[in-house]
This record gives structure tokens, C-alpha cells and sequence, in this order.
């Protein structure tokens, strides 16, 4: 059992996937499987463990903490241990703050930082949304569908991803479904902000199948 327990807090590791719980990674620094890129112009992102003790699992989280207002600065943390093409990918996402946006948001099939997927989670607009970013910008896959994010409090996002087919979960229920096939290679999965959001991070879950 504490063998598990040893696995599970690291990141684990099963065959069939991966997931990452960022309790004994380095607080007040970016773990190390971890890279920080960003699509666009801006004050550099700052993505860094941090304490949280509302978080699923506890004590620490992963936070992107700098709140440059920039609109079209997206700060990115690129998970180096796992290439994705079919799959899921989930995460819980806590938006902190933001004056001009309170997002946060999952990337996959990231071939660098101006060309990936991207499903957003927008909590001052109350809305869900699915992009491809080609060439450094973001182009909407299907339009936003109205959902509920709350701020200063969790939700899980989840994409699952077969072919050319991408369906997008909140809290385990479906709410979108689109299909786009500029992106059809495996790439690598990560996480996203965009302009002043400070977000937070837990329970970040991959399965390739």
C-alpha cells in the first residue's frame, strides 16, 4: 500500500496511462516534467506549485500565478511524459482571478506553442469552447455552449479525443462534440491560460488509447 501510495503521488504510472497530483512536486517551482511555453506576446507566464487546501487532492496544486492583461497572452505548462492522439485527458481547474478573463483550459495534440487543440473553460463568460490554434492563433471549432464555470471553486474538465472527433466533459457530463482533422498526428497534452486568468490546477489525468 505505500508503495501505491508512493506511485500515485508522484505521477504515476500505469500502462494505460498517467496521473499527476502535484503533492510532492517543488513548491513555488514548475515540476520537473513539466515546460512552460506560451502562444503569443507577453509578460512571461510564472506556472509554479502552490498550497491549496480546498484542492481534491491535498495540499499542493499547480497554479499559472502572473496577470498580464494582455488578451491574446496565452501561458502554457506542457506535460513532457506522455504523446497523446486518441484518448482522454481531464483535469480540475480552480479559476482564482482576473479582471479582464477567469479561464483555464486543456491542450492536446501540442506540436509547439502556436499549434495544438484547446478546450477552454471561461468563468466570467460562463462558457465552454473548443479551438484549434494554428499558427499562433486561435481559430473556435464549434460554438461556445453556456455553462456554469464558478469562480474561487473547482470543476473538472475532460476531452476525449478519437480521430477526428473531439467531445468535451464538465463535471462528467457532456456538452460538447465537434470534429476537426488539422491536427491528426500525436502530440503532447498540457494546460492553459490566457491574459490575466490565475488559475489553478489538480488531479491531472491522461489515457492514450
Amino acid at each position: 500500500m505505500r508503495i501505491l501510495s508512493w506511485l500515485l503521488a508522484f505521477g504515476l504510472t500505469a500502462a494505460t496511462g498517467r496521473v499527476v497530483t502535484f503533492d510532492n512536486g517543488p513548491l513555488g517551482q514548475t515540476p520537473p516534467e513539466w515546460t512552460v511555453a506560451m502562444t503569443n506576446h507577453g509578460q512571461a507566464p510564472q506556472w509554479e506549485i502552490v498550497k491549496d487546501m480546498s484542492a481534491a487532492t491535498l495540499p499542493y496544486v499547480f497554479a499559472q500565478v502572473s496577470a498580464d492583461p494582455a488578451r491574446d497572452r496565452c501561458p502554457l505548462a506542457i506535460f513532457n511524459a506522455v504523446t497523446f492522439r486518441d484518448g482522454d485527458v481531464s483535469v480540475r481547474l480552480k479559476p482564482v482571478s482576473g479582471r479582464e478573463v477567469q479561464a483555464g483550459g486543456l491542450v492536446w495534440r501540442y506540436r509547439d506553442e502556436n499549434n495544438y487543440y484547446l478546450a477552454r473553460a471561461n468563468a466570467l463568460q460562463k462558457n465552454v469552447q473548443v479551438f484549434k490554434v494554428e499558427n499562433g492563433r486561435r481559430v473556435p471549432i464549434m460554438e461556445a455552449v453556456r455553462h456554469e464555470i464558478p469562480s474561487n471553486a473547482w470543476s473538472i474538465l475532460k476531452v476525449s479525443a478519437r480521430g477526428n472527433r473531439f467531445q468535451v466533459y464538465m463535471d462528467h457530463r457532456r456538452i460538447l462534440q465537434g470534429w476537426d482533422s488539422t491536427f491528426m498526428t500525436g502530440g503532447k497534452v498540457g494546460l492553459w491560460t490566457v491574459a490575466d486568468s490565475v488559475t489553478y490546477f489538480d488531479d491531472f489525468r491522461v489515457n492514450p488509447k
